[in-house]
């Protein structure tokens, strides 16, 4: 049905000069990388019908597909002691805290990554010779880690004036495949 009562609007084509929208459009849709030419605009409106399942409310948004569930996560403790925390090839959720009290002692607690092979600290604390008197520390954490084949997440306290105390949980596996929270249904 036409509209008498508004005068015929000429459609107005637009270039549209963006090499940061350039290369999005590239990067996101490499099927018409070679085509060239400039991305184009126009004043004509056209409805677009979303039918992604993110449109339909069947998946998860990134926050809360990374939830802590009672069914999926792994509570740990450690204190005076390491304890690996995270192995198999995946994406992992680590949050918690290190509690460190100053004994006028070294302590020494960390997270780290091994190999099997070479550790390699990612977090952690080392009170040294730069505390005096009595402090009390508390480092709170949330990160995500990649693990390959092979490789663990761990947690060390050297002491029982430190400890680990938190959970983790696989939010993806190694192919990037998203693992939902336990008991979560669309």
């Amino acid at each position: 049905m036409i509209d008498s009562s508004t005068p015929n609007q000429p459609v107005q084509n637009y270039e549209i000069r963006s090499s940061n929208l350039e290369t999005q459009v590239r990067d996101l849709l490499p099927s018409v990388s070679g085509y060239g030419g400039y991305l184009r605009a126009t004043n004509t409106i056209v409805p677009v019908v979303d039918l992604t399942a993110a449109a339909e409310g069947s998946t998860l948004g990134e926050n809360l597909q990374t939830a802590i569930a009672f069914g999926s996560q792994t509570a740990f403790f450690t204190v005076n002691t390491s304890t690996t925390i995270a192995s198999g090839a995946g994406f992992f959720r680590i949050m918690g805290n290190l509690w460190i009290m100053n004994i006028g002692a070294a302590v020494d607690s960390y997270i780290s990554l091994t190999d099997g092979v070479t550790t390699k600290e990612i977090l952690g604390f080392d009170n040294g010779a730069y505390l005096t008197g009595n402090v009390n520390l508390n480092m709170p954490f949330d990160f995500v880690v990649f693990l390959d084949s092979g490789e663990s997440c761990g947690v060390t306290s050297s002491s029982t004036a430190s400890f680990f105390k938190g959970s983790v949980r696989q939010i993806a596996q190694s192919n990037g495949t998203l693992i939902v929270p336990s008991g979560f249904t669309p």
